[in-house]
């Protein structure tokens, strides 16, 4: 596996975590989980836009931590927005992110994280298996 087919790797697992993650949460069947920009969702007290448009202007580190801060890992609503979160930090170039001090490994970490602390940690097992 080239270094890049590693990174497409990462992004797909991201992608089928967050498409499996939402089938179960919302008790439908999801093909992919799509993001519109003008969504609704929020996570800890923050529009998950705001914390999208700082990923877009580098502050990845701090969108993230602003993310976990307050996170209710209970709710629903905020775990989706999270998972969102970290499919579009995905999706985002491996250059980009190591310019700003980011990896699609610490993306990957990220997801599991929550996953696990939501109580949705099978679907990792899920999904690599």
């Amino acid at each position: 596996m080239t270094f890049d087919d590693e990174k497409d790797y990462i992004i797909r697992i991201i992608k089928e975590m967050a498409r499996v993650l939402f089938s179960l949460m919302l008790g439908k069947k999801y093909v992919a989980v799509e993001m519109e920009r003008n969504n609704g969702y929020e996570v800890s007290g923050r529009k998950l836009n705001e914390l999208l448009g700082m990923i877009d202007c580098g502050e990845i580190n701090r969108a993230e931590n602003l993310l976990l801060e307050s996170i209710d890992y209970s709710d629903k609503q905020s775990v989706a927005a999270a998972a969102l979160f970290y499919q579009y930090l995905s999706e985002k170039e491996e250059g980009f992110l190591t310019e700003h001090d980011f990896s699609k490994e610490e993306v990957l970490d990220g997801m599991n994280r929550l996953l696990q602390k939501s109580g949705y940690g099978d679907v990792t097992h899920i999904v690599n298996n």
